[in-house]
């Protein structure tokens, strides 16, 4: 009964973390901050469905799918900001700029680009 409550609990949380993430998609002006609300569904969202489905998995006695799923959601977490990283800076150097940039560090670090 307890071990169906946290697995409800996390699966409820990766389900609010995606929500909250599509409502940011939908909601922000630019392609950066939209670049975090996608980063947030991909890392909180999956980070907490996993949890939920390896403890569902470690509960039924099925260790082998439960370490594999921990590893997809390591993997996923280790993956996901630098994924993001290199895609807002590949849109960076190719002229994609927020609308009301006050600091520019990257340009102030490479003046080239």
């Amino acid at each position: 009964m307890i071990v169906r409550i946290i697995i409800d609990l996390f699966l409820i949380f990766g389900c609010f973390f995606a929500f909250a993430g599509a409502i940011g998609l939908l909601r922000m002006p630019d392609s950066f901050t939209r670049m975090q609300s996608s980063t947030n569904i991909a890392t909180f969202g999956v980070l907490w469905t996993v949890l939920g489905i390896a403890v569902y998995a470690f509960a039924n006695n099925n260790f082998v799918f439960g370490v594999k799923t921990l590893m997809i959601g390591v993997f996923i977490i280790l993956t996901s900001a630098i994924g993001g990283h290199a895609i807002l800076k590949g849109g960076y150097k190719h002229g994609i700029r927020p609308d009301n940039l006050v600091v520019d560090e990257y340009r102030r670090d490479n003046p080239n680009e």
